[in-house]
C-alpha cells in the first residue's frame, strides 16, 4: 500500500467479499460504505474495521444490509483505529447533510465523544478532503465539504463529537430516562444552558440513540414512545431533512407542543413515554386562542402527558410575554415533579475570547464596556466590528459570505411586518432590503436569495451564521448621562410579543417587555461564529459604538 489513500470497489456477495483477501486491505484499520444506488430508495452503511473480510461476513448475515449491493474500501498507510473511527464519524455526519443517501447507521456504532490523537488534524483536513473527493468521482456524495459545512443538519447532526461536559449531560439524561420511565409518578429534567453552549446538539444526539434503542429487543426503552417537541419553525424544519437520513428517526415524532398536547387529548397518539422540549423559552405560559392552546401552561401540560419530561431551557431568549417565565413558576414546577437540573457552561458557537462573550453579555444588561484586545489565537478567531452606515455594514456582509460562506444581516423587530404576504423593508439611509420573509421551504438563512433580505429573531433563532451583522433599531437608544443603554419600549413593532397578561402587574408588564427586547438582542449577536457587525439606528448609540476602538 503506497503513502496515499487508495480506494477499491467490491461487489457485496459472497464473491465479492472473498477477492477483499486478495488485497493491501486484510487486518489494516479501513473505512467501508456499503450501499445501493440507482434505485428509488438510494441506502447506505458506512463502517470501519481492521477486519474487513470478516467485518463483510457478518454484515452480509444481516436482512438489512444483504440488500445492498457495492462496498467501497478505503485504505491508508497511515490509518490507525482512532483515525478510522472519526473519519467514520465525520463521513456520517456529512452524508446526513449531503442527503443522498439514507443510512442504515445507527448511534451506537459511532462514539460521540471528542478525544485527540496524533495528527489528528492531518486525518480532519488533508486526508478526509482526498477522500471525499473519491466519493465525489464514484457519485457517491453530490455537494462539496465547504457547502455541507455550513448546513444546520451538519451543524445539528446527532453524530457530531460531543466535549465530556455534553457527553455527561447525554449519559444523565439516557439514565434518567431508563431510571423513571416505568415510574408511577412523573420526572422532569432541567436542561439550562446560554446560546451557543449546544443545548440542542445534545438533545438531537440523545434522542436518536432513545429512538434506536426503542427498536432493540431487551432494551429498557424497548417500543418506547418518545417525541422531541420544537415551538420553532425553522428549528422543526432541520430535525425533520435529519429524519429523512437515519433508520428510527420518523417525522411523526418531531412536534409542536400545541400539536403534541391536542393529538393525545383527541387520541390520536398515546401518552409518551419520553418528551424532550427544544427551545422551552419558546413555550406558551397562558392561554392562547391563536395557537389553538387552551390550557393555562403550556410545560404543565407536556408533563402530564409523559413519563418523562426533559426541558432545555434559556431564561435569556424569551420573546414574548405569553412565554414569559418567572423564577417563581419554575420553582413551582420542580417542587411538584421530582426533577433534577444540569447547566451547560461551555460556549461553542462563537470561536472568541471570554473576554468578547463577556462584553456581550455586559451589552445584553445595558453596559457598554471598552472592547477588549482580540487575540485571534489558533484557538479563536473574532471579529467584533462596529459600522456607522447601514450600507456598508451590509456590503461587508455580502462580502464575507462570498469568502465563508453563510453569512447575514439581521435587526431587531424595531420595523413594521404585518403576517399579509406582502414585504416590508428595512430602511435606513440608503438601505433599503426586505425584511423578516418566513415562507421558504428551507431553514431562511441557507437559503441563497436571503442574503438580499434582513432576517428576524424568528428566522435565526438557535442557527448559527459565520458573519453576522445586527441592526439595532430604534427601540435601543443611548443614556449619555448614565452611559448605558436606553430602551424604549414603545417603539417596538412586534406587537405579539407585547400582548397583555392578566397575571402581571403593570410594573413587572413594563419591566418584562424592556427584557424581552434585551432577550431579542441577546439572541441576535450570538449567532456568528466568527464574527459580529453591528449599526444602531439611534445617532446617539450609533456615535457611542463607533466611538470604541477596538
Amino acid at each position: 500500500m503506497e503513502d496515499t489513500l487508495e480506494s477499491e470497489i467490491f461487489s457485496f456477495n459472497e464473491e465479492g467479499i472473498e477477492k477483499i483477501q486478495l488485497g493491501d486491505f486484510k487486518n489494516f484499520p479501513i473505512v467501508y460504505i456499503l450501499y445501493k444506488k440507482n434505485s428509488n430508495k438510494q441506502i447506505a452503511y458506512i463502517g470501519q474495521t481492521v477486519h474487513a473480510k470478516r467485518r463483510m461476513q457478518e454484515h452480509y448475515k444481516n436482512s438489512s444490509r444483504k440488500q445492498l449491493e457495492k462496498i467501497l474500501i478505503v485504505g491508508h498507510k497511515k490509518f490507525n483505529q482512532s483515525a478510522t473511527y472519526n473519519i467514520e464519524t465525520n463521513l456520517i455526519n456529512y452524508f446526513i447533510a449531503d442527503g443522498k443517501f439514507s443510512l442504515q447507521n445507527k448511534s451506537q456504532t459511532a462514539s460521540n465523544r471528542v478525544h485527540d490523537y496524533y495528527q489528528k488534524s492531518y486525518y480532519n483536513n488533508e486526508i478526509f478532503q482526498e477522500l471525499w473527493s473519491v466519493l465525489k468521482e464514484e457519485q457517491l456524495v453530490n455537494d462539496d465539504i465547504e457547502i455541507l459545512k455550513n448546513k444546520d443538519v451538519f451543524k445539528l447532526s446527532p453524530y457530531k463529537e460531543l466535549s465530556e461536559e455534553q457527553l455527561e449531560l447525554k449519559e444523565r439524561i439516557i439514565n434518567i430516562c431508563g431510571k423513571h420511565i416505568n415510574d408511577h409518578t412523573k420526572f422532569v429534567y432541567f436542561v439550562e444552558g446560554d446560546a451557543g453552549t449546544g443545548k440542542s446538539v445534545v438533545l438531537s444526539s440523545t434522542f436518536n440513540t432513545l429512538q434506536d434503542f426503542a427498536t432493540e429487543k431487551g432494551s429498557t426503552f424497548y417500543k418506547s414512545k418518545n417525541y422531541l417537541l420544537i415551538n420553532h419553525s425553522e428549528m422543526k424544519k432541520t430535525y425533520e431533512k435529519i429524519s429523512e437520513s437515519l433508520p428510527n428517526l420518523k417525522k411523526k415524532n418531531f412536534l409542536k407542543p400545541t400539536s403534541f398536547i391536542n393529538k393525545i387529548d383527541k387520541g390520536s397518539i398515546e401518552e409518551a413515554d419520553i418528551v424532550f422540549v427544544d427551545e422551552a423559552h419558546l413555550l406558551l405560559s397562558k392561554e392562547d386562542n391563536y395557537n389553538n392552546f387552551s390550557y393555562e401552561n403550556q410545560l404543565d401540560e407536556i408533563i402530564k402527558r409523559s413519563k418523562v419530561t426533559v426541558v432545555v431551557y434559556d431564561s435569556k431568549q424569551v420573546l414574548k410575554i405569553k412565554s414569559y417565565w418567572n423564577e417563581e413558576k419554575i420553582k413551582q414546577i420542580k417542587n411538584n415533579y421530582q426533577s433534577d437540573t444540569f447547566e451547560l457552561t461551555t460556549q461553542f458557537r462563537i470561536q472568541a475570547d471570554d473576554e468578547i462573550i463577556d462584553w456581550m453579555d455586559a451589552f445584553v444588561n445595558k453596559k457598554i464596556l471598552p472592547i477588549p484586545e482580540i487575540k485571534n489565537t489558533n484557538d479563536s478567531s473574532f471579529e467584533l466590528k462596529f459600522f456607522s452606515d447601514a450600507e456598508e455594514m451590509y456590503q461587508a456582509i455580502q462580502q464575507k459570505s462570498k469568502e465563508v460562506g453563510l453569512s447575514r444581516i439581521v435587526s431587531t423587530f424595531d420595523y413594521i411586518h404585518k403576517k399579509d404576504g406582502e414585504d416590508y423593508f428595512i430602511e435606513e439611509g440608503t438601505f433599503r432590503l426586505p425584511w423578516n420573509r418566513t415562507g421558504y421551504k428551507d431553514t431562511w438563512a441557507e437559503h441563497k436569495d436571503t442574503i438580499n433580505e434582513v432576517g428576524s429573531i424568528y428566522t435565526i433563532q438557535g442557527f448559527d451564521l459565520n458573519y453576522v451583522g445586527v441592526i439595532l433599531g430604534p427601540s435601543i437608544s443611548y443614556d449619555e448621562k448614565t452611559d448605558r443603554l436606553k430602551i424604549d419600549t414603545s417603539k417596538y413593532k412586534d406587537t405579539e410579543a407585547f400582548r397583555k397578561r392578566a397575571d402581571l402587574e403593570l410594573h413587572e408588564f413594563e419591566k418584562v417587555k424592556e427584557e424581552i427586547i434585551l432577550n431579542s438582542i441577546n439572541v441576535l449577536m450570538k449567532r456568528g461564529v466568527h464574527g459580529l457587525y453591528m449599526y444602531a439606528s439611534d445617532e446617539k448609540l450609533n456615535k457611542r459604538l463607533n466611538g470604541l476602538i477596538v
